[in-house]
């Protein structure tokens, strides 16, 4: 038990779960946001998650039942679609980093509507089973994301963020929508450096 307590309650695992809950936050609330406001918070928070994810302490599953899923189907399409309405047709992109790659010569086309929601469902998942409190539930939820991470979404999120970096500085001129200044929620400054609070208001074009 003391051994679980001591990585669930890591520093940097209680960092991890800051910034998991700040881009579920995002995400579940990006109805209605303007696709260049979108893009920037995405290209602020994408690399942090993946950061705070890459220096979690190592740790296995201890139980053998499997860990409750609380992401429906339901709202998982809910929330990609929404993500899919707001990119357009900025939403898909060619990606070579893909197992299917091994049965074609061909790119494979890709989502960030649909990489940015299933990021979403590990997290999410991982957040509710996070807040039960039961020590042994919280700690095989931090394993299974950190595996997952490993094997699944940490390559997603990479390959997104390429798409997403593509889409923010080299788009054509002609998308010049005006957008208000998303501000990083204040739990996430202390892991941004000044330079990044200080462009949190760049309403750069592209």
């Amino acid at each position: 038990m003391a051994k679980e307590s001591q990585v669930i309650f890591d520093r940097q695992t209680v960092e991890f779960v800051t910034v998991g809950a700040e881009y579920c936050k995002w995400v579940e609330q990006a109805e209605g946001t303007p696709r260049r406001q979108l893009v920037d918070v995405a290209l602020k928070l994408l690399p942090l998650l993946y950061l705070k994810a890459s220096m979690l302490p190592p740790c296995e599953t201890l139980g053998d039942e499997p860990l409750e899923s609380f992401v429906t189907e339901e709202s998982y399409e809910v929330v990609r679609l929404t993500l899919a309405d707001i990119l357009a047709e900025r939403d898909d992109y060619l990606d070579v980093f893909v197992s299917d790659m091994k049965y074609s010569d061909q790119p494979i086309t890709r989502y960030i509507s649909e990489d940015l929601s299933d990021i979403y469902q590990d997290i999410k998942d991982f957040i509710c089973l996070f807040q039960s409190g039961l020590n042994t539930v919280m700690h095989d939820a931090l394993a299974t994301c950190q595996e997952n991470f490993r094997l699944y979404w940490g390559q997603k999120l990479v390959n997104t963020l390429r798409a997403l970096h593509e889409l923010r500085y080299a788009a054509p001129e002609e998308d010049e929508e005006e957008y208000p200044a998303e501000e990083i929620d204040d739990d996430l400054r202390p892991y941004l450096t000044e330079e990044d609070n200080d462009n949190d208001n760049d309403t750069t074009d592209y």
